[in-house]
């Protein structure tokens, strides 16, 4: 059951590659994507689904809200694909559709990883994987873009291969057997090396945190996220970076396993404020909108982090806005990208009358801003809104005042830009041939309706899930 979460999604691609049409290939993606959505319904309708590979491929609690969220989220992202490839006829697909699943069956790979080693095996496989996808409209920016995201990355991904060494040391130099499986270090957790615990952490922290887009590792983020096509983008925001996030979740439960929870939690809440008050500079007055995403998704990331050093219900509120966070990127990625392609252009100066000029996506761009910077009743605003419940609650009053002040930052600096793109007179040049279609504009829509629905009633299955989340992270079982 577990491991066909990966090769289903595998299997398609290498389907993709022996049919012979540009025209009908595209359509294996949905196809893919309904197959792994209904292999994720069946385990989360407790099916028992128990550890496979000797303990080395698991689902825990945490890893069911993942799995769901980026299963989800492929499944609209590969329904938009085979509208966007339909536009996109001068470039051949075959590639692409093939690279697409495999990436989602890495993603699961690395979810369902209870060995550190596979897990790491897992994500840099995928972004490997994610390289193609990058580099899809071949122009010399999309190049630049991808070597710095495979550049990067293979940094940060080194630094988090030391880090696991440095775990397994811990265990050595405390006199035990050596081991990468999680349940292990979870057992022997009080017994690690301090010093060498400590270490382990940082590095794997700075390499999973280069993985989610954290400032100050976040330098790959805006070209990755502004020259590739809006699903790519959707996928990296609300897919790779949650599975990054799930990695720091699995060593900060060990770092609370081993009673260094506060050294671990100081470090989470300092570097979730430093991202989103990096956010917020860098989105003021920026001109690409796509880029503004990307300094959007670098701000969120850190509110996630930030909620898992905070601790208690804040944990609940970053499991909670891990899913909102993922379908309102789906949604504004989604709509850029059919920006781009109606106007011919990223640039804020060059777009303008949005709502006019593609009207679906010009309105779900500009709700999908609304529902991103947090305001309500979207889904962003009640698990934000928790957030900072759980600071002021807790007392920490300055973590609270900061969080506000960088979010008033970034909605200040990504309103005028959005609503210049929005509204006003479309150009004069704005091409004539663009139309939205169906395929392109229901997922966004869609997605948009989930991001409002989560906002104004969470389901009682998905508050249990995520709440069953929460206490796994808190308790560590």
């Amino acid at each position: 059951m577990l491991l066909a979460l990966v090769w289903v999604p595998i299997l398609f691609g290498l389907a993709a590659l022996a049919v012979p049409s540009e025209r009908l290939r595209p359509w294996l993606l949905p196809a893919a994507g309904a197959a792994q959505m209904a292999l994720v319904g069946r385990v989360l309708a407790g099916f028992e689904v128990p550890p496979e590979a000797g303990g080395w491929i698991a689902l825990d609690d945490v890893g069911r809200v993942v799995l769901a969220t980026i299963s989800l989220i492929f499944f609209f992202c590969s329904i938009y694909a085979v509208g966007y490839l339909g536009y996109r006829t001068e470039r051949p697909n075959r590639l692409f559709c093939f690279v697409l699943p495999a990436f989602l069956g890495l993603m699961s790979l690395m979810v369902i990883s209870h060995h550190l080693g596979l897990m790491w095996v897992a994500i840099e496989s995928a972004t490997l994987a994610a390289a193609p996808l990058l580099r899809f409209s071949r122009t010399p920016q999309s190049l630049e873009a991808t070597w710095k995201y495979l550049l990067i990355g293979s940094v940060g991904i080194a630094l988090a291969l030391f880090g696991s060494f440095f775990l397994a040391y811990s265990a050595l130099q405390a006199g035990l057997h050596t081991t990468l499986l999680f349940d292990d270090l979870m057992r022997q957790a009080p017994l690690l090396s301090k010093p060498w615990l400590h270490a382990a952490f940082v590095l794997l922290f700075v390499g999973y945190g280069t993985k989610m887009g954290l400032a100050p590792m976040h330098t790959w983020k805006p070209d990755a996220y502004g020259e590739s096509p809006g699903l790519v983008g959707a996928l990296l925001a609300g897919g790779l970076t949650n599975c990054a996030f799930l990695a720091i979740v699995r060593f900060h439960q060990i770092m609370v396993a081993a009673g260094e929870g506060p050294f671990a939690r100081r470090i989470l809440v300092v570097m979730g404020l430093v991202s989103m008050g990096l956010a917020g500079v860098f989105v003021v007055r920026q001109r690409d909108y796509k880029r503004m995403l990307a300094y959007s998704s670098v701000e969120h990331m850190g509110i996630l982090v930030l909620g898992l050093g905070l601790g208690g219900a804040a944990t609940f509120a970053a499991v909670y806005h891990m899913v909102n966070n993922a379908l309102a990127k789906t949604v504004t990625f989604l709509a850029a990208g059919n920006l781009h392609r109606a106007f011919g252009s990223k640039r804020t100066d060059k777009v303008t009358g949005a709502v006019r000029h593609a009207p679906v996506s010009g309105w779900a761009f500009l709700i999908g801003f609304l529902a991103i910077t947090g305001a309500p009743p979207f889904g962003p605003f009640q698990s934000m809104f928790a957030m900072l419940t759980a600071a002021l609650g807790t007392g920490r009053y300055l973590v609270g005042a900061l969080f506000v002040i960088f979010l008033t930052v970034v909605y200040m600096g990504m309103g005028a830009a959005v609503f210049g793109v929005c509204f006003g007179e479309p150009p004069a040049d704005a091409p004539k041939s663009f139309r939205e279609g169906a395929l392109t504009a229901a997922p966004i829509v869609a997605c948009l309706a989930l991001v409002l629905g989560l906002g104004v009633w969470l389901p009682g299955p998905l508050e249990a899930l995520l709440h069953n989340a929460a206490a796994f992270i808190e308790g560590g079982r």
